[in-house]
């Protein structure tokens, strides 16, 4: 996700990720293996196309055209800061997803003002939430997520909450957290079940293909009630993470016009405004 350079106390500095890693979190406490790697994705393009919204699925129907064109949106945290909203929506920024929480002891600082100002400046914006699964529970984070700005109401501005699974950014040797595929199916399970409990939508998944592949044993298990939000910075999609066909949303690059990470939509504006409103 967006880069976020803070890390808890007594951590180490960020060493070199695997190539298709997204960013390391920010936290005040550490997890269990209290070391951070540095990360970086490689590379992917995809083809897009029209998506339909569907109460707790949402997920897009058939693929087509390219990235460029559709509409442009991007992702932040606390590194970001004060964003000039009515900058992005002036260099053609749509929507943004913001860091809420982490695990059970994070709460970004900088979530309720970015949040605020990006729908004031007229962009749909959602929350998301780093995962760290073998600190707590899928449900315990999820609760956790909702009750500090992780929630989703049929406004028509505010997109579904959305669960970063990625490489553990503190301990570069136990990449899956030290978990089995079957653990993190059902830690994943947990978090999902409790979203839908407390806002009648799945949440959008946004992980890796390796991490994803590697870590949940190449699970099937979401694909089909999941949005995909692909983190691959390149021309190309490469895999994906199994079952799923296409992303949601693609995060291509790490930086670019808009500040964070830069984010397409895989459909049109409209279809993007239905996504919202569920």
């Amino acid at each position: 996700m967006a880069r976020d350079r803070d890390r808890p106390s007594g951590t180490q500095q960020p060493s070199h990720h695997p190539p298709d890693a997204p960013h390391p979190p920010e936290a005040p406490h550490p997890p269990r293996r209290p070391r951070s790697p540095r990360r970086r994705l490689a590379a992917g393009a995809l083809a897009l196309g029209t998506l339909t919204g569907v109460l707790s699925t949402a997920l897009p129907t058939v693929p087509a055209a390219e990235a460029a064109g559709k509409p442009a949106g991007h992702d932040v945290s606390s590194h970001q800061g004060n964003v000039d909203w009515k900058s992005v929506r002036a260099k053609g920024g749509r929507f943004v997803y913001v860091k809420a929480t982490e695990s059970t002891w994070y709460r970004s600082p900088h979530f309720p003002r970015q949040y605020r100002g990006a729908r004031k400046a007229g962009l749909l914006r959602g929350a998301y939430h780093f995962g760290v699964p073998n600190a707590s529970s899928g449900r315990a984070q999820a609760r956790y997520f909702l009750r500090h700005g992780g929630r989703w109401k049929a406004d028509g501005w505010t997109l579904p909450p959305a669960l970063d699974l990625e490489h553990n950014p503190y301990d570069r040797e136990h990449a899956c957290y030290g978990m089995s595929g079957t653990a993190l199916v059902r830690w994943v399970r947990g978090f999902s079940a409790e979203v839908l409990r407390q806002t009648g939508r799945r949440p959008v998944i946004y992980t890796t293909a390796r991490w994803w592949n590697g870590c949940t044993g190449g699970s099937r298990a979401f694909a089909a009630t999941h949005p995909l939000w692909l983190a691959r910075w390149h021309s190309t999609p490469g895999k994906l993470p199994a079952g799923w066909v296409y992303p949601s949303i693609w995060q291509h690059a790490g930086s670019g016009a808009l500040p964070g990470d830069q984010n397409k939509w895989n459909g049109t504006v409209t279809g993007l405004r239905r996504f919202a409103r569920g």
